[in-house]
Formats: C-alpha cells, sequence, structure tokens
C-alpha cells in the first residue's frame, strides 16, 4: 500500500489571505478582509509600531527601569485571581497572575504579572517549571516588576533561547488591525516564506530608480519589517521610497480618473460678449479680479467638448455663488438646464430666493425641491423637468432621487463640496449626458491636497473680497474676560445690530461637559431681557426653520440661538457678532465658516470664541490659529493636518490611518511634488513601463467612482 502524499500548495504574493492562514484562522480571516486585506502581498503594507533591538540574555541584577530586559528563570509559584469586576470574549472569566520567579543566573527573585489575563494563560504558566521572559521593567513599592510580559516555557534550563529569532534579536511589534491583536498579525507575517521576502516584484521605471537612487521596493520592506536588520540610514531610505511609492501610484490613478471623467462628449455653451456682459451687469458691483478670471475659465470649459470638471475655492463671502449663476445663466441661455444642490434646506431657500430676485421669474423658470416638498408638487417638478419646462432647479439631496430626470442637464453645480459624500456628486451628474460640473468650496484647499484629493478636477480660487466689506475681528473670551463680552453684546444689541450665538449641542447629556442649545437660550434670555431671542437646531420642521430665518432677516430676532446648521450660507447683513459657545468643540475649518457668516456688509463683524471653563493647552493653541488668522488657506493647512486626508479612491471624506501607511502630504509635500512632476512627466514620454502600471490600475473601478 503506497502512502498518499499531499503537496502544500506554494505561495506567492498574489495568493490569497486565506492561503497563507489556512482554515483555522477563519473568524481572523474575516476580520482582515474587511480590513482589506485579501492577498499576502497587502501585508507588507501593515507596518510595525515599533522594532526594538533586543538585549542579551543577562541576570536579573541588570534590570534597569523602563528598559526592555530577557531574562530565564525558574518559576517558584503562580497565583491567580478571577477579576468579576471585568469579562472577556464570549464572557469569559479573566484572571490577575501573579508569578513569584528565581533567576537561574543570580538566585534573585523577581515578580512577574499579568492583568486581565485569560484562563488559558493561567494554565501555561501553572504547567511551567522554568521560563524565558521579556518585557519592560517597572518599580513597584522599591521592587522591579514586569507587567504582562512575553514568556516561553522551558523544558530544561539549557534550552535555546526562543527569543532570538531569524529578525536578527529584535522586538516586532505590529498594530491591531480590525480587532485582530498586533501578537496575531505578527504570527501571520512569520509565515510568509522567505523566498517570498526575497522575491518582492520591483513596481517603478528603472530610469525613475536610477533618478532618485532609490532603495529597491524588496529591500525598502524587509528593512522595514526587519527582515534585514535596520540602521539610520537604511531606515529613512526605505521609508523615503516607500511613501514615494504611495504618491506615485496615487497620481497615476489620478491621471487615469482625470482621463476617465474628460473622455464623454459635452454639449458646448458659449455666448456673445454683449449677452455675457448683460448678465455681469445684473449685480450691483463690479466683479473682482479673481472673479473675472475664474468665469473667464468656466466660459473656456463650457465652450469645449469634453465636460468641465472646475472646483471653485475661495474663503466665505468671496463671490462663488456670483459666479456659478452667471456659469448658471450661460447653460440656460443656450437650451440646457441648471441643477444647483446644496447641503440644507435652509442654504438652497436662500440661494433660490437670491436667484429668482436677480434674475426674475419672467427671464429664468426657477423652481425649488426640498425633502419637505409635498409628493403632488414633486411630481408636477419631476414632469417639467423632463419636458424642459424648468430652466433652473434648486434643491437638496431630493435632486438626485432616481425620479428627478431631465430633459437636457447642462451644469450640475455643487454647493458646500465637503458635505457632500463622493457618491452623491456622481448621481447629481450622471443625470445628463457629457454634464458639466462646477463644485464650490469655502474651505480653501491647500496645495498638497489640489495634488491627491482634488488632482483630477480643475481649481480656481477667489482670494480678492468684493470692495465695501468690513470684514471680522476674532477674540478669545475666557473666564476674566467673560463679562467684558457680554458687555459688548449690550452695547451692539443697543446699536440695533443682531447676533447669532452657537451651540455644539440641542439638549443637555449626562456625559457631555459642554454647553447645549436649552440652557444656552435660557442664560441669553436672563442676560438679555429686553430683546427677542429665539432658537434654531436643525431637528426642527422645515417650515419652522423657514420661519426662523425670514424673522431673523426681518430683524424680528435680535439673538439667534442655534447649532452649526447656520455654518454654510446664511446671509443676514445686519447680524453683526458671531458667538461660538465652547469653540473647542468645532473643527478649525467650521469655526472659520461660522464667523463668515458676520462682517459682510458694510458694518464690521466680530467673532468671539468663547470658553467660561479652562480647557486644554492644545485646545487653546487650535483657537489662536483662528484668532490669529484670517487666511483661510492657513487655516485649511492646519485643519488637514488635524483630520487627515481622507480616502482618495474610495466614499470615504474624513481621513483613516488605512488609506496612507506612511505618506502625509503635509509631512512629506516635497516627496509627493516629486512624485507627482516624475509621474506625469513619465506618461507625457510614453514610458513603456509606465503604460503597464496604468493598465493594470484600469481595473480598479473605485478610481472611476468618485468626483
Amino acid at each position: 500500500m503506497t502512502e498518499k502524499k499531499t503537496s502544500k500548495k506554494e505561495l506567492a504574493w498574489s495568493s490569497s489571505l486565506e492561503d497563507l492562514l489556512g482554515k483555522a484562522s477563519k473568524k481572523s480571516y474575516e476580520k482582515l478582509v474587511l480590513a482589506g486585506i485579501t492577498e499576502i502581498s497587502d501585508f507588507l503594507w501593515v507596518f510595525p509600531l515599533r522594532v526594538v533591538e533586543l538585549p542579551p540574555l543577562r541576570s536579573f541584577e541588570h534590570i534597569e527601569e523602563g528598559r526592555i530586559f530577557i531574562g530565564r528563570a525558574k518559576v517558584l509559584n503562580v497565583q491567580a485571581k478571577p477579576n468579576f469586576r471585568i469579562r472577556g470574549r464570549g464572557k469569559a472569566m479573566l484572571y490577575n497572575i501573579m508569578v513569584h520567579v528565581q533567576d537561574l543566573l543570580s538566585d534573585k527573585i523577581l515578580t512577574l504579572k499579568w492583568f486581565n489575563s485569560y484562563g488559558s494563560v493561567t494554565s501555561k504558566i501553572s504547567k511551567c517549571t522554568y521560563i524565558e521572559f521579556m518585557g519592560e521593567a517597572s518599580v513597584f513599592n522599591g521592587q522591579h516588576q514586569f507587567a504582562n510580559p512575553d514568556f516561553f516555557p522551558l523544558e530544561t534550563p539549557d534550552d535555546p533561547s526562543p527569543f532570538v529569532t531569524v529578525s536578527n534579536e529584535l522586538k516586532i511589534q505590529y498594530p491591531t488591525v480590525n480587532t485582530v491583536p498586533g501578537v496575531q498579525i505578527k504570527k501571520f507575517i512569520d509565515k510568509i516564506p522567505k523566498n517570498l521576502w526575497d522575491n518582492i516584484p520591483e513596481t517603478l521605471p528603472k530610469s525613475l530608480m536610477t533618478k532618485n537612487n532609490f532603495l529597491s521596493l524588496g529591500d525598502s520592506f524587509k528593512v522595514i519589517h526587519a527582515k534585514i536588520k535596520p540602521n539610520a540610514d537604511l531606515e529613512k531610505r526605505a521609508e523615503s521610497r516607500l511613501i514615494y511609492e504611495e504618491f506615485f501610484e496615487d497620481q497615476l490613478k489620478i491621471y487615469l480618473r482625470r482621463k476617465y471623467f474628460k473622455k464623454p462628449k459635452a454639449k458646448k455653451y458659449e455666448v456673445s460678449e454683449e449677452v455675457y456682459s448683460s448678465f455681469t451687469k445684473l449685480y450691483p458691483y463690479d466683479l473682482t479680479v479673481d472673479q473675472a478670471k475664474t468665469l473667464h475659465d468656466i466660459r473656456r470649459d463650457l465652450k469645449s467638448e469634453h465636460p468641465m470638471m472646475r472646483l471653485v475655492q475661495g474663503d466665505v463671502g468671496c463671490g462663488k455663488t456670483t459666479v456659478a449663476m452667471i456659469a448658471a445663466m450661460i447653460v440656460i441661455e443656450n437650451g440646457g438646464q441648471t441643477a444647483l444642490m446644496c447641503p440644507t434646506e435652509a442654504l438652497a431657500m436662500q440661494h433660490f430666493a437670491s436667484a429668482r430676485e436677480l434674475f426674475g421669474d419672467d427671464t429664468v423658470k426657477f423652481r425649488l425641491i426640498l425633502g419637505s416638498t409635498p409628493a403632488k408638487e414633486k411630481k408636477q417638478i419631476q414632469a417639467d423637468l423632463l419636458s424642459g419646462d424648468i430652466d433652473f432647479i434648486i434643491g437638496t439631496h431630493s435632486l438626485i432621487q432616481e425620479t428627478i430626470q431631465f430633459k437636457e442637464l447642462g451644469l450640475a453645480i455643487i454647493d458646500e463640496q465637503h458635505k457632500f459624500g463622493v457618491d452623491q456628486r456622481i448621481k447629481l451628474t450622471s443625470k445628463g449626458q457629457g454634464t458639466h460640473c462646477l463644485i464650490m468650496s469655502a474651505t480653501p484647499i491647500p496645495r498638497s491636497l489640489s495634488l491627491t484629493q482634488y488632482g483630477d478636477l480643475d481649481i480656481s480660487s477667489i482670494k480678492t473680497m468684493p470692495s465695501g466689506r468690513k470684514g471680522h475681528k476674532t477674540r478669545i473670551v475666557t473666564e476674566e474676560t467673560y463679562q467684558q463680552y457680554l458687555n459688548f453684546l449690550m452695547t451692539r444689541l443697543s446699536l440695533g445690530e443682531q447676533v447669532y450665538v452657537v451651540v455644539p449641542a440641542i439638549n443637555e447629556s449626562a456625559e457631555q461637559d459642554f454647553h447645549n442649545l436649552t440652557d444656552t437660550l435660557e442664560r441669553y434670555r436672563k442676560y438679555f431681557p429686553k430683546f427677542r431671542i429665539e432658537g434654531l437646531h436643525g431637528q426642527m420642521k422645515p417650515d419652522e426653520k423657514a420661519k426662523m430665518f425670514t424673522d431673523f432677516k426681518a430683524h424680528n430676532i435680535d439673538i439667534l440661538v442655534s447649532t452649526s446648521v447656520i455654518e454654510v450660507g446664511i446671509n443676514v447683513l445686519n447680524a453683526t457678532i458671531m458667538a461660538i459657545i465652547n469653540p473647542e468643540r468645532f473643527g478649525l475649518s467650521s469655526l472659520h465658516q461660522l464667523r463668515g457668516r458676520v462682517g459682510r456688509g458694510d458694518k464690521p463683524g466680530f467673532c468671539f470664541l468663547v470658553n467660561d471653563k479652562k480647557i486644554s493647552t492644545l485646545s487653546m493653541e487650535r483657537l489662536k490659529v483662528i484668532e490669529s488668522n484670517t487666511d483661510g488657506f492657513k487655516i485649511a493647512e492646519e485643519d488637514l493636518k488635524l483630520r487627515g486626508e481622507g480616502d482618495l479612491f474610495g466614499t470615504d471624506q474624513s481621513g483613516s490611518l488605512s488609506q496612507k501607511r506612511l505618506a502625509n502630504i503635509v509631512l512629506h509635500a516635497d516627496i509627493l511634488y516629486q512624485a507627482r512632476e516624475d509621474a506625469f512627466e513619465l506618461i507625457k514620454a510614453q514610458d513603456p513601463d509606465i503604460g503597464r502600471l496604468l493598465e493594470k490600475f484600469s481595473s480598479d473601478s473605485r478610481i472611476f467612482t468618485t468626483v
């Protein structure tokens, strides 16, 4: 009878994660797949948190507080006490374990402790006669001890050291990935065969490798994962190479995405200089230099046979809406339709009212569609859009419902782009054939972000403000200056001016240590009993919110206490004071947006960042950035450092550690610029290696599902 041979599947970097882990690690496999680790090669980008060179095996006499120590000892006794306060997975009992051990090299006795350990750990330690342990020493009651050290059981005192590994006596600590512990991650990475580590394929063209004196991709990964004993120079070169790798790949994908969106044919929309001049003369002021330049770029885009994909950025009040409205009129003049999508009903209603007042219903057929629009009216709007009886539709997310179809959607305008998910932008532009797209952002885009998150868009910047605006001053209010702040409000209110007071929450919560709308309304009514004070928040019914905005604009309300629902697009020229309560609870860009609601007319605006309690040093530093800066671009840079870049080729709007492993567009901007220059230079030269990479990335559908 012959013995049946079982052939083990040969692994490659492209092998599935399951091939490496096997069926025994099913739960870990499922968690890692959800985290985006589907192939063995994905483990290359899971970097160690730290790599520490291990000391030699020594006696207990050489223990130093705060230093890694490896010791070998005899187990004297084991005490395990159940922890009744908390439970482990599946409500399993956890134990606090204390073990007394005797040094095999000096006979000195030491205490080792494990907290909240499972019974299996207790059982394993109890069976040990000898152990070798490793950990960071601490001092308790004047005695050295180790908390939660790594350990291995030894059969004899002379067993070879289990801590001396192929990684040249290094302790490698990996991060937890989607609840899979770092210790487990290390075990999986250690299972990757040596022949794979020795054969990591190169991705960059040879010309770039030579030009930048790069370490190979394989050596870079081996240094980072400590498969090669690292030194300072090697670590620096390896990190630079991998940072470049991330940026370079992003730039190729951005090129593909830009090419994809420019591919459809678009209808050309063009007007004569005489007609264009008639549009600009509808405004009671001359266009600023930046507005005129931006409109020049937009007119050029609209005459192109490819869809416009342009982002207009500029500080609050710089005149972006003026530019967008003129662009809309150019399209409407040529028989096309325009859709303006806003993040809030309040902003949509304001745009609708302003547009009708400016252009008149006789010239343009306007309609407004909101979530609160009655079903019968929505049905009529749907019919009128399809027949072409509506020129300009303004609305919220209702615009992207499947039932909304257009006869000829020529231009999609998206206001306050950061309030929308990428999927929502695509749904709107896809309602036409080759629809031109104009995106407005009151949050200025730092240059580094414009090359990544918005690298596929043409960007216009409006930095000059319309003449006649007084602007605003910002001051931090502390416990010491709180009464002065209240006195100032009383003075301005007595002059007939109006005030916004913004709070971070609607109602009180036991978990909150900050002010809310309810208690702030009560306090301010006590402070200013002679003035009309009302509250506004996002949970109110649409008609209630609309009435509140109308009453405030008509000066039937003196102080409007509100949540951040007023952050975007609200324009009341007589409102000169913006008081933000607990400002540390808001992002820098949100604070900058909020203060942009005042100082928009011929009266100076004032923004107060109000803290009647002590806040952390870090929070105060952030507020000082706002107090000392009016430049939205500088504030955006600081906000970017705090928030992160975001998911470039996915649907996330905010930053995620999983999206960039080493690269940081703020810290590594110089490498980003170099990677972009190299990528587009090789694309232009039609380098064959770049062609192969572009072909490979073209299969990633996520590249083409963002705007």
